[in-house]
């Protein structure tokens, strides 16, 4: 009988996934890309709530994980050694993990490729994971040389549904500038466009972005049937939310995409 309970405890370890990392909560969906891609299955105490919705670039990833709620008692309930956030919690509920001896790793508001490399190695050394960091930050390399030039300065103008655009400084510029692309909003950050200016001044052609969410924005400018027609047959490219809620290493299939819809 003994033989049999140390050969029953075995198999059940056996059928266990093993733990190579720290336990791991992330508290945002750009967080919860991160943790996903980067640790082992059975490293994930929780994800955040949104993990799973359709703008998630890694959707199928999380339908099968946890839900963890960005309060302390909910992540404290999951036993995490390492809170990965880039927007989710607060500063009290960062300061209440951390003196209870739970590393927090925030992720920065890349806008640009150096700062979402930058943003893997932070991310994936702390998870003990700096292989699968690498392989991100060359799979999106190899994207950004493949897209490199390829609009060979033509110009494009960033739309989003709700009517926005994104100038200097933003991670959507270096993903158009990365395919070859020249910004037509020579602006820095973000800034609503008018349909006034798309209709008086409108540009050769667009970027689109957003335009999946098909319940957000339905009044938005970009949305705006004067608009609709002049960006109908001008569009290169419409990313969708997925890709531009996060600044990740998936921002380099954006500007993969730009490249292949480049004329030959």
């Amino acid at each position: 009988m003994r033989a049999f309970g140390w050969a029953a405890l075995i198999l059940v370890g056996l059928a266990l996934p093993a733990r190579a990392g720290p336990r791991v909560v992330s508290l945002d969906q750009c967080a919860d890309q991160y943790v996903l891609a980067l640790a082992d299955r059975a490293d994930v105490a929780g994800v955040s709530p949104r993990a799973d919705d359709p703008d998630s670039w890694l959707r199928s990833q999380g339908e099968a994980a946890r839900r963890v709620r960005p309060t302390l008692e909910a992540v404290i309930a999951a036993s995490p050694d390492v809170v990965v956030r880039y927007w989710g919690g607060d500063a009290r509920l960062m300061s209440a993990l951390e003196r209870r001896g739970i590393a927090v790793v925030q992720i920065d508001d890349a806008t640009d490729f150096q700062g979402v490399r930058a943003n893997i190695h932070r991310v994936s050394s702390a998870l003990q994971q700096p292989g699968r960091g690498a392989d991100l930050i060359a799979g999106m390399n190899r994207n950004l040389a493949q897209s490199r030039e390829s609009w060979n300065g033509e110009t494009a103008l960033y739309l989003t549904a709700a009517g926005w655009t994104a100038g200097r400084g933003t991670l959507i510029d270096s993903m158009m500038r990365a395919a070859g692309l020249s910004n037509a909003w020579d602006g820095p950050s973000f800034a609503p466009v008018s349909i006034e200016q798309i209709i008086l001044r409108p540009p050769r052609q667009y970027v689109l972005g957003f335009f999946d969410a098909v319940r957000a924005d339905r009044r938005g400018a970009g949305r705006h049937p004067s608009v609709r027609r002049r960006t109908t047959y001008r569009t290169v490219v419409s990313w969708p939310g997925a890709m531009l809620g996060c600044p990740a290493w998936f921002a380099a299939d954006g500007s993969r995409a730009l490249a292949r819809a480049a004329p030959r």
